[in-house]
């Protein structure tokens, strides 16, 4: 919104930031984070929850859940914009924009950080129907992306609205979209990979639209809409990841099957949101794979998070755990004790007191046949 229109964003923090001030808690402003701290605040979430960073408390003790390969990676994808994150392999980061570091319990961490304005799912759309309305003379799209026997109507002013489309709608002679559905997953591949511009790359290697990406490295965490749509589509587990094949002639299937059967399986999902996602899993696949470069063996290292443990997967706690200093630059000073230790002293410290209890009761209620002697 803010890109949109500054005033109108404006206005929303200011009417957001009245109501907080009457609220018992203390308000200490609101903002519009910038896409490279949304990547780092996811970032620094999914490791807090796994346990890959040192810390006390009892994630120390779920080491089930901690990743074998230092820290994880992040992927969040949201409507407008998608944030990969992650602890390259090499020291040194080509572009220094892209490039954050933290120091967190006495370690120093480099990680890679780029957010893809324009690229979420919902802007990706805008994206294709755009540029697939420059091939049409009437409005009329026949669109893979969409279910067989599907059809919509949209405003072209509404498609327009936002900076990522921008000056294309003076350019056409008509006003309204009527979108039919034709369910081909193929195709759709084809139409989606137009909006990523792999044509030039000025450094080592990239993504797309000329953007630095070093080579994957480690584990990745895939959150918010990235699983909403992967669950959805049953492709979740917590075990191990769906193989990549699998996940494409899943999306596939349900991209074939006609609308009528899709609507009738799935009565309590609203319209719009059904409706899209073939398009969504059919771009998921193509941003990962094509525009990130997850191949068939890379993907086993993606797994789609909902929740770690009983924590929603996302950026807000670990934005909240910047703002709260809750984990320290430095390592905090070491334990007297293990905790091992410290358990054993405890079993040790129950069993004396229970003895002590048992030769207290002992004395004072001494067995008869001892009593007999003081007679």
């Amino acid at each position: 919104m803010s890109l949109q229109n500054r005033s109108i964003a404006d206005r929303v923090l200011s009417e957001v930031e009245k109501t907080l001030r009457s609220s018992p808690f203390n308000f200490q402003g609101a903002r519009v984070i910038s896409g490279q701290e949304e990547g780092a605040y996811g970032w620094i979430t999914i490791n807090y929850l796994l346990g890959n960073f040192k810390q006390p408390g009892w994630l120390n003790f779920l080491p089930h859940l901690r990743s074998s390969r230092g820290t994880s990676g992040a992927l969040d994808l949201g409507g407008a914009s998608t944030q990969i994150t992650f602890e390259p392999d090499q020291e040194t980061v080509e572009s220094q924009e892209n490039s954050l570091h933290f120091r967190l319990y006495g370690k120093s961490y480099t990680v890679y950080t780029h957010s893809f304005l324009c690229y979420g799912k919902d802007q990706a759309l805008h994206l294709k129907l755009a540029n697939d309305l420059q091939s049409t003379q009437n409005g009329s799209l026949l669109d893979p992306c969409f279910h067989q026997g599907y059809f919509r109507i949209m405003n072209i002013s509404d498609l327009y609205t936002s900076p990522c489309t921008a000056n294309g709608e003076e350019q056409l002679p008509f006003t309204q979209l009527h979108l039919q559905g034709k369910g081909d997953y193929q195709t759709c591949q084809k139409d989606i990979q137009k909006i990523f511009n792999t044509s030039h790359c000025p450094y080592s290697s990239c993504s797309f639209n000329g953007i630095f990406l070093p080579p994957l490295h480690g584990d990745f965490g895939a959150f918010s809409a990235f699983y909403f749509v992967m669950n959805f589509l049953n492709l979740t587990t917590e075990k191990s990841p769906v193989p990549l094949d699998k996940v494409t002639s899943t999306v596939e299937r349900f991209c074939s099957r006609p609308w009528h059967e899709v609507k009738a399986e799935f009565p309590e999902i609203k319209e719009k949101y059904l409706s899209e996602y073939c398009f969504s899993g059919a771009y998921i696949l193509s941003l990962l794979e094509n525009g990130y470069g997850f191949t068939t063996e890379k993907w086993q290292s993606i797994q789609f998070l909902g929740k770690i443990g009983n924590s929603d997967a996302g950026w807000t706690l670990g934005y909240m755990l910047n703002l709260t200093n809750m984990i320290p630059a430095e390592e905090p000073p070491a334990r007297p004790l293990s905790h091992a230790s410290y358990v054993g002293l405890m079993v040790f410290c129950f069993l004396v007191l229970v003895a002590v209890l048992l030769l207290g009761w002992f004395i004072f209620h001494k067995p008869k046949c001892l009593q007999k002697g003081l007679i």
